[in-house]
Parts: C-alpha cells; structure tokens; sequence
C-alpha cells in the first residue's frame, strides 16, 4: 500500500517574553547614559558642608521608573552608579548610591497615581524612603569602608544626613516629574513606555 505524504508540521515558536520593547530598552540605555554624565555635575547645597555635593544623576532614574515600571527606574540607577563607581574607583560610593537610587525610584514609581495628590504623596514616600536608608547605609558604609567612627556618622545624622539627603530628594523629585510631565506627550507618540502608562497618569 503506498504510504500517504506526510503533512508539513509546524515549527515551534518562541514567545517574546521580555517585558521592555527593544525602543524601550534602547531609551533606558540612553537615560542611564545621561545619568552617568549628570553624575560629572555636582555642587554642595548645605553652606559649610563641601563634602556633600549633589548631583541629578537620579533624575534619568526616576523618568525611567514613571515610564517603564519600577524595575526599570532601579536598573537604570543602579547601572548608572555602577558606571560612575567603575571611573572613580569608588566602590563604598557606587554601593551607597545604589542603595539611595533603588530606595527613591522605587516607591516614587510603584505608588506613581494620575491624579495630583497621588503623584505628590508617591514622591514623598520616595523622598522619605531616599532620607531613611541613606541614613542607615551611612551609618554601615561608612565606617566599614572609610574608616570613620561611627560616633562622628551618628552624629552628623540631624545637622548633615538628614536636610541634605531631604533636599536633595526634593531637587530629584521636583526635576524628574517636571522633566517627565515634559516628555511624556514624545514617549506616548513614540509607543515607548511600559504598564505604567496603565495607572491613568494625568
């Protein structure tokens, strides 16, 4: 008996998981590349402090979180103050930024609400968590990695960790959700943006 043909299978397929576009992968490599050059600019803002400088580094960090989820707000800060430890050889530094970066763009993002009071009191939360776990991890790094006494972190806790660590939330706060009410309209335009874009932002 002569066999019948057999019919032409279909060849697997793999899905595309990846959450991020390859155009939203690409602007988030660009917002870090940009963090990474703000990270160069950099003043005191308390009088008498030198020491303390601060610099918008986070601000592409925090544009990355509205736009594309809180993953992507922390992985831009994080590889951003990777970059910035590598060219400086300051390792105690990257991981104290790191750590602030993720504490400030992670709860700004995730609680990020479309309505006015919603997107205040989710920059506070931000702001709050930045001041708190700056704190902590000076009073850890420090005097692990610096070689100061942990008498002389503590205190400077009230006088220069908290307002400069406090203002400098609200600089990073007021100029991310400036810059990303600005530049919302060209990623909506350009489909770039991720399920937060899904939180009804106003």
């Amino acid at each position: 008996m002569p066999t019948q043909p057999r019919a032409p299978q279909a060849q697997p397929t793999l899905a595309n998981t990846n959450r991020w576009s390859t155009r939203s992968l690409v602007t988030m490599a660009l917002l870090c590349a940009l963090g990474v050059l703000l990270s160069f600019v950099e003043f005191p803002l308390l009088p008498g402090v030198t020491w303390r400088k601060y610099d918008a580094s986070a601000v592409p960090a925090l544009i990355s979180g509205f736009a594309f989820g809180p993953g992507g707000g922390i992985a831009v800060g994080i590889v951003g103050a990777a970059i910035h430890g590598i060219l400086f050889a300051d390792f105690s530094g990257a991981v104290m930024n790191m750590l602030v970066v993720s504490a400030f763009v992670g709860p700004s993002a995730w609680l990020w609400r479309g309505s006015a009071p919603g997107r205040v009191a989710s920059l506070a939360a931000g702001c709050a968590c930045m001041v708190v776990f700056a704190v902590l991890g000076n009073l850890v790094i420090t005097p692990a990695w610096l070689g100061v006494p942990l008498d002389a972190v503590v205190a400077m806790i009230v006088p220069v960790l908290v307002p400069f660590n406090a203002l400098k939330a609200v600089l990073n706060a007021v100029l991310g959700a400036a810059v990303y009410r600005a530049v919302r309209p060209l990623l909506d335009r350009e489909g770039i943006g991720a399920g937060q874009e899904g939180r009804s932002h106003g």
